[in-house]
């Protein structure tokens, strides 16, 4: 990895005095990470984005299926998926450092239209996360993003134009065809996603597969397979996750106790909650938030 991509990476987290990672910088979409230990695994929501390890390494698992990733590697992330997620590899003298950019679909979408050979998606479905090495012009596009957090007065113009490069080295590299699924909007996978984002948008209703599988225009099982295949998750455990970790939201910022945030996410019964809970965070709602309170004091 880049020695000079490291150091602006230090260089910025230095200056963040009183802040903690993640860093959410002036740029839109870009977030800087640093951690000077290995972490305990997070849960979260992952959006699409080049997720780029300059220094250290770190694991992500999607359902049933964990990626390993390090310095001088990316992972992509190509749909809006619950995940979990640890710094595998940190210490105070190589502290974990990584650089998120979040997608512009609409400038993906603009870059695609101008190839003059655009990447042809595969047949296949595949799935909507990959591991790729992270060098040549990419490298060369995070550095120079990185840099302009210097020239504050120069994100506007040059941050788009960065991006744009982006889209083009994402489309034009070893896993074009991957991207290009999400990106045409007649595809299968674009169908999926819509499905995805009407479950995100209803995760605290109850949720009929048929009705999923004909927003995505599939067959109740061609969509649950396909689900899948992009998520390595079925359709209830994305739900589920959604559910679990919004009410952990609502816990740690006060707005509702473990009853009625369960109610408020869709729960029926607040034991089923707490079971859930407890198999998800690894301890009941009550202590979680006590320890995450008790962290963060």
């Amino acid at each position: 990895m880049s020695n000079a991509l490291i150091e602006g990476v230090k260089r910025y987290t230095d200056k963040q005095a009183g802040r903690e990672s993640p860093f959410v910088t002036a740029i839109e979409g870009l977030t800087i990470l640093r951690s000077d230990h290995e972490k305990h695994p997070s849960h979260l929501i992952m959006k699409p984005a080049l997720c780029v390890v300059a220094q250290g390494a770190k694991w992500t698992t999607f359902g049933d299926r964990r990626y390993d990733y390090r310095a001088g590697q990316a992972l992509v992330v190509s749909v809006e998926m619950p995940a979990f997620s640890r710094v595998a590899k940190a210490s105070p003298a190589e502290p974990y450092l990584g650089i998120i950019i979040e997608f512009n679909l609409a400038i993906m979408r603009d870059v695609m239209a101008s190839l003059d050979t655009p990447p042809a998606p595969e047949d296949n479905f595949g799935r909507g996360v990959f591991v790729t090495d992270f060098d040549g012009p990419l490298a060369d596009c995070v550095l120079r993003m990185v840099h302009l957090l210097d020239t504050p007065q120069a994100i506007p113009i040059l941050a788009p134009m960065i991006m744009r490069e982006i889209c083009y080295w994402l489309l034009t590299g070893p896993h074009g065809n991957e991207v290009a699924k999400v990106v045409l909007a007649n595809s299968h996978v674009q169908r999926v996603v819509t499905a995805i984002h009407a479950l995100r948008d209803q995760f605290a209703e109850t949720v009929r597969i048929e009705d999923l599988a004909a927003v995505a225009q599939m067959s109740p099982s061609a969509f649950h397979r396909q689900f899948k295949a992009l998520t390595s998750m079925t359709p209830l455990q994305y739900q589920k996750q959604l559910r679990l970790l919004e009410a952990r939201h609502l816990m740690v910022a006060g707005i509702a106790n473990a009853e009625a945030a369960a109610y408020q996410v869709g729960y029926e019964s607040a034991s089923q909650f707490s079971r859930e809970y407890s198999r998800m965070f690894g301890a009941p709602p009550r202590r979680d938030i006590a320890t995450l309170k008790t962290a963060t004091a």
